[in-house]
């Protein structure tokens, strides 16, 4: 009930506690939205979710469950975002892209869902190429992800690097473009270099 009730987050407000340091708290789920945020209707935001000043969830996008979205994150309509991930200040997760659970997003770290775009010509949303980061990968701050790739389990994306193709799982990229320099485990620690 109260999940369907968050979809219509205007009318969820109602039922919210507002904390007297700013924002909307619900006692049921632990979600919490700063008041500053705004969220579109027919989202779904899952339990224990934090969303922190100005925020923008559209239409259509779900959240999962321990996720925390930071300052100025938009996460754009349709977008699937898994459970306990975390999303640093000022990015944006545009139509096309899916996080699964347990992802780091970098301060600034960039997705694109276009690779030809124009400003005169826009495209429609089908034409967005996809783009898959998978379970407990880590994205640096100011990395760019070109769209249309996937990012695999575990892979550690370099601050400031640029990826420009599919990344394996467990894989430590850096540089522009990044290339693999290493394997790491599931805590990020370096298990072996590249030759």
């Amino acid at each position: 009930m109260e999940k369907e009730l968050f979809t219509k987050f205007n009318e969820y407000k109602k039922i919210m506690t507002k904390n007297p340091g700013g924002g909307y708290y619900s006692r049921i789920s632990k979600i919490f939205v700063h008041e500053s945020s705004y969220i579109d209707e027919d989202v779904s935001i899952g339990w224990f979710s934090k969303i922190w000043h100005f925020c923008h969830v559209q239409s259509g996008a779900k959240i999962g469950n321990h996720c925390s979205l930071g300052q100025n994150v938009n996460i754009a309509a349709n977008v699937r975002i898994g459970n306990n991930v975390k999303i640093q200040n000022n990015v944006s997760v545009y139509e096309g892209v899916e996080i699964e659970d347990g992802v780091f997003c970098g301060p600034s770290c960039v997705f694109t869902n276009d690779l030809t775009p124009r400003a005169k010509l826009p495209k429609s949303s089908w034409n967005y190429k996809k783009t898959l980061i998978k379970q407990g990968a880590s994205i640096g701050a100011n990395a760019t992800i070109i769209c249309g790739n996937t990012i695999g389990k575990y892979a550690m994306i370099a601050a400031g690097a640029v990826v420009t193709k599919d990344v394996s799982d467990y894989a430590l990229m850096v540089g522009v473009p990044a290339k693999q320099l290493g394997i790491v485990d599931e805590h990020g620690k370096v298990v072996e270099r590249t030759k």
